[in-house]
């Protein structure tokens, strides 16, 4: 499906693109063909339970097709993932609004989650879209603007809404079903973007819309969209992979063929070079992103088990440890895997040289494409926000030494389990060292690297094993992600003990005022 139609529509889709006719969104032509062939094919549905008409499939596998559509068009993977939205209502939705809503995912119709607002971005406390009960029609009436909204003009909305008066924080805001078959919404304007533009991009104005309580009143951002996000950010995750590899491809294809100097260039060491570490991101990136789904999958399987029957003490101790474990590595998996899709993109086009820069070549696409994924659904600085407490807490840590502790290598790779051990050090004083600094301003500036070292770990951990398993697949990348990342983790555990409270004034920014001077 990916290799055959959606990655033959992928060119014309990004010339196209959506557009407005009448307050409605119009997908490119070619978004058509793959939303029937898709539909035709049984792709919708992926996640849910076989009785609404869904495939059943875990997280896992569903990352795997994700990844596959991305890498044929990521624009197509954000229509097409967003009806994973459909895991909230099943989770917190009545069984009336499941027997309602969810056979029409399955069978095809999209969806999109409606939170942010021309002032409220990232900061979704200050939502102000306001919903309020219509007695009379026993319903709940939506008024407001949206922005931002990914495939805004969907068939099922998920909405965030300020259903308590007189409240601005966040426990004013509940989680709302909006039907487009009930009216009441308009597209006012798609946005135009610099890439994955078959993917609309919509302002939604709430005229009075009709909507439903998704679950209880004043949970909305609390709990529900909290859900909602570690599921999209999963699937910008999986995003990520996609084009990690058709970047990869793109470059490697291009340097077997060009020859300069008499040779092809993939045999000089500066492109090698940059094609392996490409190849050692893209392998630790894919592990880490299907080692946080198959945790996602545990936790969820025993929130489904729970539905019917009592845990055993057991098994409640083992949700709390998978969801903690979902919630720890949900960030570092987006976070990781935005930043190298940017990477792998930016070398593809490096590989290519001024061809590159064509328009004609899909690596510019993939670049374009890629840049938006360290952005939407929370950006990496905000991944570090949400990673950073499982951090400074030891969380991390005692996860590390327990994916450490047993491992079995083969003989090859126990030099790079030395190495691995040696940067476990680094990471713990890293993380004293910033805890003795007592100062909250000074933890915040250094978070992002205490962050990426303990990502880069992980990775490490996850592609030796890989290695070991199937080293005819990752041996080699295992050699390059483990010497690569120690050039990072050296210097960012020197950088750390290094540092001083003092040194944050040479970092703030000028004031406006003398700015403008």
């Amino acid at each position: 499906m990916a290799a055959n139609i959606i990655e033959p529509n992928s060119e014309s889709v990004d010339l196209e693109g959506p557009h407005l006719e009448n307050g409605r969104m119009i997908y490119a032509s070619k978004t058509y063909e793959n939303l029937d062939a898709t539909r035709k094919a049984g792709l919708w549905g992926v996640s849910m339970p076989r009785r609404y008409g869904g495939l059943n499939l875990p997280n896992a596998v569903f990352s795997m097709l994700s990844e596959m559509i991305s890498a044929a068009d990521a624009g197509f993977q954000n229509i097409w993932s967003l009806q994973s939205c459909i895991d909230t209502l099943y989770e917190f939705g009545s069984e009336e609004q499941r027997q309602k809503y969810i056979p029409r995912v399955c069978a095809g119709e999209g969806m999109s989650m409606d939170l942010t607002e021309p002032d409220a971005g990232s900061d979704l406390q200050r939502v102000m879209l306001k919903a309020t009960f219509d007695e009379k029609e026993n319903c709940w009436r939506l008024n407001g603007v949206k922005r931002f909204i990914t495939n805004g003009d969907s068939d099922i909305h998920l909405v965030l809404a300020r259903s308590e008066e007189g409240t601005k924080d966040g426990r004013g805001l509940s989680m709302f079903i909006y039907d487009k078959r009930q009216g009441g919404v308009d597209v006012r304007h798609i946005e135009h973007k610099l890439g994955i533009h078959g993917s609309p991009t919509c302002e939604l104005t709430y005229k009075n819309a009709k909507a439903e309580l998704c679950g209880s009143t004043r949970l909305g951002l609390i709990k529900y969209v909290m859900a909602l996000m570690n599921g999209a950010r999963l699937g910008i995750a999986a995003q990520s992979v996609g084009v990690e590899q058709e970047a990869y491809n793109e470059g490697l294809a291009y340097a077997k063929e060009r020859q300069q100097f008499g040779d092809k260039i993939i045999n000089f060491p500066a492109v090698y070079d940059m094609l392996s570490r490409m190849k050692a991101k893209l392998d630790a990136g894919r592990s880490l992103l299907y080692e946080t789904a198959a945790y996602v999958d545990i936790y969820k399987c025993l929130e489904d088990i729970e539905r019917d029957r009592k845990l055993t003490p057991e098994e409640k101790q083992e949700l709390k440890k998978y969801q903690r474990l979902a919630d720890a590595f949900t960030p570092l998996a987006k976070g990781m895997n935005s930043e190298y899709a940017n990477q792998n993109a930016y070398d593809a086009i490096s590989i290519h040289g001024g061809s590159g820069f064509i328009m004609e070549y899909k690596s510019q696409r993939l670049f374009r494409d890629a840049r938006i994924f360290s952005i939407y659904e929370g950006t990496t600085q905000l991944q570090v926000v949400a990673a950073i407490r499982y951090i400074t807490n030891g969380v991390m840590l005692q996860n590390i030494v327990e994916m450490m502790n047993g491992m079995e290598v083969l003989d090859s790779l126990k030099p790079l389990v030395a190495n691995v051990k040696d940067y476990i050090k680094l990471y713990e004083a890293s993380i004293a060292a910033v805890k003795d600094l007592n100062n909250q301003e000074a933890q915040d500036f250094l978070a992002r690297r205490l962050y990426d070292i303990t990502a880069e770990i992980v990775m490490c951990i996850l592609l030796l094993r890989d290695a070991t398993k199937a080293p005819e697949l990752f041996e080699k990348s295992a050699n390059v992600y483990v010497r690569m990342v120690g050039e990072d983790i050296l210097g960012k555990a020197n950088y750390i003990a290094n540092f001083k409270p003092e040194y944050l004034d040479s970092f703030r920014a000028a004031e406006p005022e003398a700015a403008a001077e």
